[in-house]
């Protein structure tokens, strides 16, 4: 199940890498920590890094047609629980992603940041 979660993550959440539109990924120990908000520091972590492919903000559509928008994850599973896959370093298979590799404040920083976007849920 929990491989499955990851693969799952990871064909929804790839960012910009080799072979991919926008500009190549900056690197996570380049992203400047300087906003005293995790939200902020989450939010600058996903605009550099998957912002090529998926809309990362509370609207807009991803670039890349296979890449939802980053808030509707929520919807798919909990946020919180993406905190391991992240923190234990996540690749895939897909062309289009490269290695997630964060530390752990990055990845409550990323973890909150989505969090704060999330769409409610869709009532029926």
């Amino acid at each position: 199940m929990r491989r499955l979660l990851i693969v799952s993550f990871l064909l929804i959440a790839g960012c910009a890498g080799p072979g991919s539109p926008g500009p190549a990924p900056a690197s996570a120990a380049a992203i400047p920590v300087t906003a005293a908000d995790p939200v902020a520091r989450g939010k600058l972590l996903v605009e550099m890094r998957c912002a090529a492919c998926h809309a990362v903000g509370p609207s807009g559509e991803s670039s890349l047609s296979p890449a939802p928008p980053f808030r509707t994850l929520s919807q798919r599973y909990p946020v919180a629980n993406l905190q391991e896959a992240f923190a234990e370093g996540i690749s895939t298979g897909h062309p289009q992603m490269p290695q997630i590799a964060l530390q752990a404040d990055q990845v409550k920083d990323l973890i909150a940041y989505l969090e704060s976007i999330q769409m409610p849920p869709k009532t029926r």
